[in-house]
């Protein structure tokens, strides 16, 4: 059974000044990744493929690092665009994202509809899949479009992941149906 293991990546230094798309990695969240990479080392992956956003490419070199495999970026596993958007207390922010999950085909937040968000990461998994066809594979993306992906085949109320899903986090899937093999809420 081949494996695609979908890791939201570890936990930025939040900096209101830079926007959330070019964070980096804060120290407990390169702390994390040595805990994930020895729950990601179970299934064996073959490579390490990331979103071009810095805390997800971080978390995944070090995971690729510990696990001496190969890493590289993709594009289209980025977050659901909010690049428009500027900082939001949290209960808005929560709020805001669980009519982004209810109202799928509206623009409720951001530059992307959920719709568009989950269709633009699916072509992209499927890009990624075509590229490494054989072996186990790690994808380090993000918590929008991972939970969005992962309702769509299966696991659950995508608001409800979302929310569940720590920094770090990982969902298994047996391919090439997309079942959930594992969940794991919450890394270290």
């Amino acid at each position: 059974m081949r494996k695609l293991i979908l890791i939201k990546h570890a936990r930025p230094q939040v900096d209101e000044r830079v926007a959330s798309h070019d964070w980096v990695l804060s120290a407990p969240g390169r702390e994390s990744c040595g805990p994930l990479a020895r729950l990601v080392a179970a299934h064996a992956p073959v490579a390490v493929v990331t979103s071009d956003e810095p805390k997800a490419a971080e978390s995944g070199r070090i995971v690729a690092a510990a696990l001496g495999i190969p890493v590289r970026t993709a594009p289209g596993l980025h977050e659901h665009d909010r690049s428009n958007v500027p900082m939001m207390d949290s209960r808005a922010f929560i709020s805001t994202v669980a009519l982004f999950f209810k109202d799928r085909g509206q623009l409720v937040l951001g530059l992307e509809t959920a719709d568009e968000a989950l269709d633009r990461f699916e072509r992209a998994l499927a890009d990624v899949l075509a590229a490494e066809p054989e072996g186990n594979l790690a994808v380090v993306t993000h918590g929008t479009v991972l939970a969005l992906f992962a309702a769509a085949h299966g696991a659950g109320d995508g608001f409800q992941l979302w929310r569940r899903l720590g920094l770090p986090s990982m969902i298994v899937f047996a391919l090439p149906e997309f079942r959930t093999v594992e969940t794991v809420d919450r890394v270290g």
